[in-house]
């Protein structure tokens, strides 16, 4: 199959492929093609005459779970091996899908001509009967999907007119080159055909030759290596054509100017060039992803592109010739012609993706006719700086995705990017910024800063004697952007946060985690009091939280994991906390006041992998085995108790009160031992006091 595909193709939506295919007859071939032929006939005239007598001698109790609804009936899924003879005259709709049909012939099919919609998918149909459907005046839309009709078509044999037929559903039944038209030859009416799953290696002039009314193509998941010129040219209503998961290797001299919709994805394309034109093509959506493009796409000078996906292919540059030498002079003609309205037209663009390449430059000009573009998604490339001046008209792109590139330089001018709300900057290289690089956005509401080495300036209303805390170079303002909500700043390698970082930014989520050794300021989240409702300080080898969060009055979502914590700071009455993740501490309990006020709106607990006690304090443990608290690793929670002196582990929901009573026994015992011991000692001691001056009192009185 590599062997085959050499080369593109002009005018029309072409392929011209040198191709050494199997088409070529070997001496003796003709006479087993015949042979092969006569068996094809001989196997469907015995159809024809076993569909005769079944339809005429029907298995008896095929019709019992039919379903009729109104004028539509449902027999799929029955293993039904013959059209149903007894079903309602005048029905609309028949769905026979699911079953084990082979044949279709007039014999029953003959009384169901009301229908307009034929359901006929995963059958084991090898035989139509020719003309059978051109009585069926009435019906518009045919599902053939999933059958054998390879066999059929084998015999060249035409099924007939399908004079109102709209949809027609072919996918599925392992047809290859030629084999459609058997079908296709007569449908007059006809606008919507699905070819998909098949195994089509070529699409020729006369494809689709009887039926010129076509609106919607669905080749995809086909091996077509080539299309010949003018394949396309005769369906001047065509509006909708998807070839992806193909083999075309190239598309050059595009000229389907009334197509709306075209889908290339997922072939081995390396080029696609439109031919030089002012006609207004209609495009609206073009898929290229996944294929072998080394240079953007010569698009229709003029039209009316709103979707473009470049994605996953083999993009080095933005230019059309893809050459270095000649990226300054293709940025020069951009900024010419584009005030010219001669060059490639971007005006109505509104997604644009360039992810999955090997861009390293994306020159501002670039985007200087992308007045309407929303989303442009350029991550998983090479770029090393991304800049954006004021000449840049992008005030209506709403997502930005830089992720996973190697910025290490990050620029946006006043006025550039009024109306960007989300911007993704994740997987780079940053550390210096302009301070004030977030301010200059009026509109963001998340900013996705995970992995890189930013740092955080302290908010300006802090003193600089503060805790000598002063702006660290290359530290970045998050303090005063009044339309922040979401900011994620995790791997970041964080020292420290200053407080109040955030003050006058209303943060909704707030992702600090796997910042390793972080110094958190115990003001820091001031301004943030009603405001905050998702925090993650997770992975951050904290071991005294000093921070008061119950400040934080409407805390919804707290996650602690994978820290050092021995104990958590009481929280007051007024705590919101719904989820809170204490896994992977070392922690050995809860204090009885934390959890009297987590009790009150705790809903999600996540307490695996801390060394709890399971005795320490019942109310905790009553919250872990019997509230409406839900902890959802309870299998992994396990805890200590002593047993015959020697520590005992074991599932927190197993533990029992005799455990613990267990325990307060010996503890008790050990205890009162202890203190009767003390008593003795004491009586003792007071005994020898009082005695002892009576022993000396008796000895002087015999002295004298």
């Amino acid at each position: 199959m590599q062997d085959i595909v050499t080369g593109c193709a002009s005018p029309g939506l072409d392929l011209k492929d040198v191709s050494t295919t199997a088409d070529s007859n070997p001496v003796g071939r003709s006479s087993c093609v015949e042979d092969s032929t006569m068996a094809v006939y001989l196997w469907l005239v015995l159809a024809f005459v076993t569909d005769v007598a079944t339809s005429f001698f029907p298995p008896p109790g095929q019709l019992s779970t039919c379903q009729v609804v109104e004028k539509d009936v449902y027999c799929n899924n029955l293993n039904l091996t013959a059209v149903p003879d007894v079903l309602p005259h005048g029905i609309q709709k028949l769905d026979l899908s699911q079953n084990l049909l082979q044949n279709l012939t007039q014999g029953v099919l003959a009384i169901y001509t009301s229908i307009y919609h034929f359901n006929l998918h995963s059958n084991k149909i090898q035989f139509i009967q020719p003309g059978l459907f051109k009585d069926f005046t009435n019906l518009k839309v045919l599902n053939l999907s999933n059958n054998n009709l390879d066999v059929f078509a084998l015999s060249k044999t035409n099924i007939g007119a399908l004079t109102a037929v709209e949809r027609l559903d072919l996918s599925g039944n392992g047809l290859y080159t030629g084999m459609t038209d058997v079908f296709l030859s007569e449908a007059p009416a006809l606008i919507n055909i699905s070819l998909n799953g098949n195994s089509i290696t070529k699409v020729g002039n006369n494809t689709f030759h009887g039926a010129l009314a076509l609106r919607n193509i669905d080749l995809h998941n086909n091996v077509i290596l080539e299309i010949e010129d003018g394949a396309f040219d005769s369906l001047l209503h065509l509006s909708e054509l998807d070839l992806s998961i193909n083999s075309v290797t190239c598309i050059a001299d595009f000229n389907l100017s009334q197509l709306k919709v075209l889908n290339l994805s997922k072939n081995s394309l390396e080029c696609f060039q439109t031919i030089d034109s002012d006609v207004e093509y209609e495009l609206l959506y073009l898929d290229l992803g996944e294929n072998k493009i080394h240079h953007f796409p010569v698009l229709p000078r003029r039209n009316k592109l709103m979707y473009l996906d470049l994605s996953r292919n083999r993009l080095r540059s933005v230019n059309t010739t893809g050459t270095e030498d000649e990226l300054e002079r293709f940025r020069d003609t951009l900024r010419t012609d584009t005030e010219t309205n001669s060059y490639q037209d971007f005006s109505q663009l509104m997604y644009l993706d360039m992810s999955y390449n090997q861009i390293k430059q994306m020159p501002a000009s670039f985007f200087c006719s992308m007045g309407s573009l929303e989303l442009l998604n350029i991550s998983y490339n090479c770029l090393g700086t991304f800049s954006l001046h004021q000449v840049t008209p992008l005030n209506s792109l709403k997502t930005l995705d830089l992720s996973y590139n190697s910025l290490q330089n990050l620029s946006f001018g006043e006025n550039t990017l009024c109306s960007l709300q989300e911007l993704f900057l994740q997987g780079n290289f940053l550390s210096i910024l302009d301070s004030g690089t977030f301010q200059n956005l009026p509109s963001i509401r998340g900013l996705h800063l995970q992995q890189n080495y930013l740092n955080v300036c302290p908010s300006h209303e802090v003193p600089q004697t503060d805790l000598n805390i002063h702006s660290r170079p290359g530290c970045v303002y998050f303090a005063s952007i009044p339309t922040l909500q979401f900011l994620y700043l995790s791997e970041n390698s964080l020292e420290v946060l200053p407080p109040s970082a955030f003050i006058g930014t209303p943060l909704r989520l707030l992702d600090l985690s796997l910042n390793p050794g972080l110094d958190v300021h115990q003001n820091v989240f001031s301004g943030l009091e009603t405001s905050l409702t998702h925090l993650s300080l997770r992975e951050n080898h904290i071991e005294d939280l000093k921070i008061d969060l119950s400040q934080l009055s409407i805390l919804k979502f707290l996650d602690l994991s994978a820290n050092k914590l021995t104990a958590l700071p009481l929280w007051n009455m007024e705590s919101s906390i719904e989820s809170l993740n204490l896994q992977n501490n070392s922690l050995v309990t809860l204090e009885y006041e934390t959890v009297l006020v987590l009790e009150r709106t705790l809903k999600t607990l996540y307490m695996g992998s801390n060394p709890l006690n399971c005795c320490s304090n019942s109310r905790f443990l009553y919250m872990l085995q019997q509230s409406d608290v839900v902890v959802p690793d309870i299998a992994t929670v396990t805890c200590l108790y002593t047993e015959n002196s020697k520590p005992v582990e074991m599932n927190v929901g197993s533990v029992t009160q005799e455990h613990c009573q267990k325990l307060d026994n010996r503890s008790v015992s050990i205890i009162v031992v202890v203190v009767t011991a003390l008593v003795l000692i004491v009586v003792l001691v007071v005994l020898t006091k009082v005695c002892h001056p009576k022993r000396r009192k008796f000895t002087g009185s015999f002295r004298a």
